[in-house]
C-alpha cells in the first residue's frame, strides 16, 4: 500500500516537473491572433478528415453528412487570414516569414485554397464519389502547398 502511494507521489511529481518544463509559448498578444487562427484551423481539420476517410474508403460515404461538412468547411475556409495581420508574427507562430514577405503568394495560395473548397461544396452536391473523392484531395493538396510554403 505504502509502495502504491509513494509511486503514485512520484508519478504526479515527474507530471508537475515535465508541465513545467514544457517549452509551449503562451499566446500574449492582447488580440490573440495566434490562437484564434489555431483554433479556426483546428475546426478546418476536424471538418476535413472524416470527408478525406471517405476519399481513402476508410469512412462510409454518407451523402448529406458529407455535403453538411463541405458547407461546413466552406464557411470556416475565409476565417484564419485576416488574423494574419502585420503585428502577428510572434511566438507561438508556425507561420513562415514568408507570409509577410511574400504576401501576393499568400493570398494566392489562399484563393486556391478557398477555390478548392467551393468546388468541393459543388461536386458534393451531385453523386459522383469518384468526383467528390478527387475533390477532397484538390482540397488535401491546396493545403499541403500552403504548409509547405508558409508553415513552418
Amino acid at each position: 500500500m505504502h509502495y502504491r502511494l509513494a509511486m503514485l507521489f512520484l508519478s504526479t511529481g515527474a507530471l508537475v516537473m515535465l508541465a513545467a518544463c514544457s517549452d509551449e509559448v503562451k499566446d500574449t498578444h492582447p488580440d490573440q491572433l495566434v490562437t484564434k487562427r489555431k483554433i479556426i484551423f483546428k475546426q478546418m481539420t476536424k471538418t476535413l478528415e472524416p470527408m478525406g476517410m471517405v476519399s481513402r474508403d476508410r469512412l462510409e460515404y454518407k451523402a448529406q453528412e458529407f455535403n453538411m461538412r463541405a458547407m461546413e468547411l466552406q464557411k470556416l475556409a475565409s476565417q484564419p487570414w485576416p488574423l494574419f495581420t502585420a503585428d502577428s508574427n510572434y511566438p507561438p507562430t508556425k507561420a513562415k516569414p514568408a507570409v509577410w514577405e511574400k504576401p501576393v503568394d499568400f493570398k494566392l495560395t489562399q484563393d486556391q485554397f478557398q477555390s478548392s473548397v467551393a468546388d468541393l461544396v459543388k461536386v458534393s452536391q451531385g453523386s459522383d464519389l469518384n468526383a467528390i473523392k478527387a475533390a477532397v484531395k484538390q482540397v488535401e493538396k491546396s493545403c499541403k502547398s500552403c504548409h509547405d510554403q508558409f508553415r513552418n
